[in-house]
């Protein structure tokens, strides 16, 4: 049995090691600078999950490239509450700029589509999305996914950036909720 930690009221077992989550992060890195190769692109990091996975990633992509955050909330609990406040937004120039989305995990989709809708009334040229985790399982919308790192099943997951209100973000390894 995998390690075992305690959230509020909730148990969670060790899901996904931090040794495999940087070695899934050094693959993405590698196909993002060889498809950006030529390019500027800006990153955007969804906040507030996605800013571990962000500083990761960014330590390995070698291309030019901006970054940028926003701030999209849509979860209360374990449980998603579709609705969706964008929180922080864009202030950049994004006008004819390659965007690179940066999520931690993709599970409805709800939230990259909002963000999507967004950031097309910018004018950008391209925007691609990456994600550190998938739940295909659960995913209801048709935007490609560019970048997928691992998909994992649709069961609530914490740590590396994920909370469980508020706590266990800094948890270097995710865990999985246990049954």
């Amino acid at each position: 049995m995998g390690k075992i930690v305690v959230i509020h009221d909730k148990k969670f077992r060790k899901f996904i090691s931090s040794q495999k989550i940087q070695k899934t992060i050094a693959v993405i890195a590698r196909k993002i600078n060889k498809d950006f190769k030529n390019e500027n692109p800006v990153f955007l990091s969804v906040l507030n999950g996605s800013f571990l996975f962000t500083a990761d990633l960014l330590k390995k992509v070698k291309v030019d490239c901006e970054v940028s955050f926003i701030k999209v909330a849509s979860y209360s609990g374990i449980r998603s509450t579709g609705n969706l406040n964008t929180l922080i937004g864009v202030n950049e120039n994004l006008k004819r700029k390659n965007i690179v989305i940066l999520e931690d995990i993709i599970d409805s989709g709800n939230t990259i589509e909002k963000v999507m809708l967004e950031l097309k009334k910018h004018d950008p040229q391209k925007i691609s999305i990456a994600t550190l985790l998938f739940k295909s399982g659960a995913y209801k919308k048709r935007l490609k996914i560019d970048y997928i790192g691992m998909e994992v099943p649709n069961d609530f997951l914490v740590g590396y950036g994920l909370d469980y209100d508020g706590l266990g973000r800094n948890l270097s390894d995710i865990y999985i909720l246990k049954s």
